[in-house]
């Protein structure tokens, strides 16, 4: 196997990792990526396989599990009952149980109060130059988040502080310290979410941590810290992602000088998912072998891992025509930015009805917006997004 070398904390990669990944990719579809020690999957045939091969999966092989550093004890306890990291059987109990209070019907049902939410961002934007990131794209996903699950919106800066330590333990830029923040902010979001889902049990409003607790699969329920473990999943993943989804989308639209077309309701979704394609929030998740597999001229042992780039399987020239530019008149096609197979993203719907509805609202209140310093991409990968985003309206 060929192998590469690229520092994913080098700072032209950060910024632009797309040269990196056609380069590679031009070079097969698997290549052994030095700096993570592991092959890595470059082209969407590779990515598309592996995510749907059930010879490969999230949760480490059990002979291959340790219980971790003791400072990272309250920070594994979420890992260990989380959703994200779990492989059937255990993984099919628990999405059908998440599925059954995470309903379409239920996120449809968010439209109107996050138009209402976008416009009341707008109407709180400053004079002069301010960051549309802080502004706009963090505040819708996180308030909408906090709606859905009925835990109170002032509790939002907390939350994001939260949600910010834990998920930097997955970025290549981790540290000793990246990992006592993580275990503090594990530790105290357990605690405040225990006491509020006992709140909910005694007093059931119409939210997604009562839905939560009354959801039943097969006479089993979701337990404490299951429901903990998922409720803090749906606010960093979701948020974590929906805020670069947005932050990329609004960069390209504007470096691109994209017109108001492609934002109307019959374009809309086209657009979308070109912004989802051509920039994703998210580059990179990881699988282990389960067993002897052979693979794209790789023989995998059972714990070998392997990385599955996202960002660029959604750049493959064997399936997009000119992919390296921005078209939201591309026809819509299978892209990697939620992931694949058993573990596709619960939250992609939502995450596009918020792109649907906010992106067209700040575009339509804000016609003359424009970006009044670079944009910076955040030393954080494999999340990919903005530190901020300065712009005037």
């Amino acid at each position: 196997m060929k192998r590469v070398r690229q520092d994913p904390t080098e700072p032209g990669f950060v910024q632009n990792p797309y040269p990196f990944y056609a380069s590679a990719r031009a070079e097969g579809d698997l290549l052994f990526w030095d700096e993570y020690d592991m092959p890595a999957a470059f082209t969407h045939e590779a990515v598309h396989t592996l995510f749907r091969d059930r010879c490969f999966g999230r949760e480490v092989p059990p002979e291959m599990a340790t219980e971790g550093p003791a400072h990272l004890a309250p920070w594994l306890a979420i890992e260990a009952h989380s959703l994200l990291e779990a492989e059937p059987p255990r993984h099919t109990r628990l999405r059908a149980l998440v599925l059954r209070a995470f309903t379409s019907r239920a996120i449809s049902a968010l439209a109107p109060d996050i138009e209402t939410l976008c416009h009341q961002l707008i109407d709180a934007f400053p004079e002069g130059p301010f960051d549309l990131l802080d502004a706009y794209c963090t505040q819708v996903p996180v308030i909408t988040i906090c709606r859905l699950l009925g835990v109170p919106e002032a509790m939002a800066p907390q939350l994001l502080d939260w949600s910010h330590a834990m998920v930097a333990m997955y970025q290549a830029s981790r540290t000793r310290e990246t990992e006592y923040a993580a275990a503090r902010a594990a530790q105290e979001f357990t605690a405040f979410l225990r006491d509020y889902v006992e709140k909910r049990r005694s007093d059931p409003h119409d939210d997604l941590i009562t839905r939560l607790i009354a959801a039943e699969e097969e006479g089993e329920r979701l337990s404490s810290d299951e429901l903990i473990a998922t409720c803090i999943l749906l606010l960093n993943a979701g948020h974590e992602a929906t805020v670069h989804a947005i932050g990329n989308g609004v960069k390209t639209l504007l470096e691109t000088g994209t017109g108001p077309g492609a934002l109307r309701p019959g374009t809309i979704d086209t657009t979308v998912e070109e912004i989802l394609r051509h920039d994703p929030p998210l580059h990179m998740f990881t699988r282990y072998a389960y067993e002897e597999v052979e693979a794209f001229g790789h023989t995998f042992r059972r714990g070998d891992q392997v990385a599955l780039l996202l960002g660029a399987a959604n750049r493959d020239p064997a399936i997009w025509t000119d992919p390296e530019t921005f078209d939201p008149t591309r026809p819509i096609q299978t892209n990697a930015a939620f992931g694949g197979g058993l573990h596709f993203c619960v939250g992609a719907p939502l995450a596009r009805l918020e792109m649907r509805i906010a992106l067209p609202i700040l575009f339509e209140r804000c016609p003359n917006l424009r970006l009044t310093e670079p944009p910076e991409y955040s030393n954080s990968y494999h999340f990919h997004g903005q530190t901020r985003l300065m712009a005037e309206r």
